[in-house]
């Protein structure tokens, strides 16, 4: 299988030797537990960065979006409107809840969620929920949440409560088309929750992604433009809610001398050696950002000649991407080979690539979920390739990239 060459992964992670300063304090210290100083100064060095207010820094992206739908009050019955072309971690977290997530495709521009779909899955939602309860749908809310006020129609006041969050994701660093989706939530009163977990440092209108929603969410995995070797972040205005994200996550002790708990905690909060990481690697995030552009021109520069080869570029002036991972669509008829034929040619060069997301909608563990697709995540499913895009690889590299591509090519021609 292997050339012998050299392997060259997907996306490395890329220490940048100012990380050991605070893991040395810690120990020196011995702050080891999942509080300390590089905790607090992750935290509020991060918040900086984002223009957020309060950040809480976790254990993983998954344990933010799971926060953040228990503070939303997701229950039983709920409905979770989400992103269908993601990785399953933006997904899974509705069904640790009971709730059932609804999954909408995406839009060819920014490969994310189409706001004319959300809307319409919005309606479709209200109908599903018609047809199960029908006249009894009334009977038996939650009253205090009946105050969310619908400004359609189209969707019954008495509804809007079942649908408790929207969950975009800004794919590989492209901003979603956040203008309009928010214009969508705030039409029905329903909060988002914004998967910003491959897009630090991505901007959208010149504001940094994960600060939109009512919630942002971030990921620090070894794969990520900065990571903390695992971990990640929820991001919020609400200082209020972020206070009592911090709570939850450390087990929900309440205050008393012995361990005592009034509700359900979660051993979820980001450890001081692993904050220490962070903090290291977000001095670099500007560099880190500036790389995977570069990579991303590179590659483009090198390959766009390729008939039937694209690239995904920025829609328009508001849209920054970090360029988290360079993606290649390959179109069959014109090119004479498919995404699989060069996923294999590469991994027998030694090369890792990967295909992009499959959709949430055509995941097995998801198949009786209502979705509401345009066949367009399927498509660059069936498509699209991932590149390698570490910010550590070598021009020499990346030209070991691109030219067994172009032999894969030209082969296939």
């Amino acid at each position: 299988m292997s050339s012998g060459k050299k392997r060259i992964y997907l996306s490395s992670p890329h220490m940048s030797g100012h990380e050991m300063k605070y893991i040395e304090e810690a120990f020196r210290d011995n702050w080891i537990a999942p509080l300390g100083p590089n905790v607090d100064g992750f935290e509020k060095e991060l918040a900086a960065y984002l223009g957020a207010k309060d950040v809480a820094a976790l254990s993983s992206g998954s344990a933010a979006i799971h926060l953040a739908l228990v503070l939303l009050d997701v229950q039983p019955g709920d409905y979770v409107i989400v992103q269908s072309f993601t990785f399953g971690a933006t997904a899974f977290p509705v069904r640790y809840l009971g709730a059932t997530p609804v999954f909408v495709d995406s839009e060819p521009g920014t490969w994310n969620m189409d706001p004319v779909l959300l809307e319409k899955a919005i309606i479709g939602i209200s109908g599903e929920y018609t047809r199960k309860h029908g006249d009894e749908e009334t009977k038996g809310q939650r009253d205090k949440e009946t105050k969310r006020k619908s400004r359609s129609p189209s969707v019954p006041q008495s509804l809007c409560h079942i649908i408790k969050a929207i969950i975009p994701v800004h794919l590989y660093g492209m901003p979603a088309n956040m203008d309009k989706i928010l214009a969508v939530a705030e039409k029905y009163g329903i909060p988002v929750i914004e998967d910003a977990a491959e897009a630090l440092g991505s901007r959208y209108n010149g504001k940094m992604c994960g600060t939109f929603g009512k919630f942002g969410i971030l990921s620090f995995n070894g794969n990520k433009i900065i990571t903390t070797s695992g971990g990640g972040a929820l991001v919020s205005d609400d200082e209020e809610l972020i206070s009592r994200a911090r709570f939850l996550s450390t087990q929900a002790r309440d205050p008393a001398p012995h361990y005592q708990h009034s509700q359900i905690g979660y051993n979820y909060r980001m450890s001081n050696i692993v904050a220490g990481i962070g903090r290291g690697q977000l001095e670099v995030i500007e560099e880190r950002v500036t790389a995977r552009r570069k990579i991303f021109e590179f590659y483009k520069s090198n390959l766009s000649d390729i008939k039937g080869v694209s690239f995904i570029d920025e829609p328009g002036q508001e849209y920054f991407s970090n360029r988290w991972l360079t993606t290649i669509l390959i179109d069959p008829e014109i090119t004479g080979c498919n995404r699989e034929d060069v996923r294999i040619a590469l991994e027998k060069e030694n090369i890792e690539t990967r295909p992009l997301w499959k959709p949430m909608h055509l995941q097995p563990v998801f198949r009786d979920c209502l979705a509401f697709v345009n066949g367009t995540s399927e498509d660059l499913f069936n498509k699209g390739l991932c590149l390698p895009s570490g910010s550590s690889l070598r021009e020499e590299e990346l030209s070991r990239v691109v030219k067994v591509l172009r032999r894969v090519f030209g082969e296939m021609a």
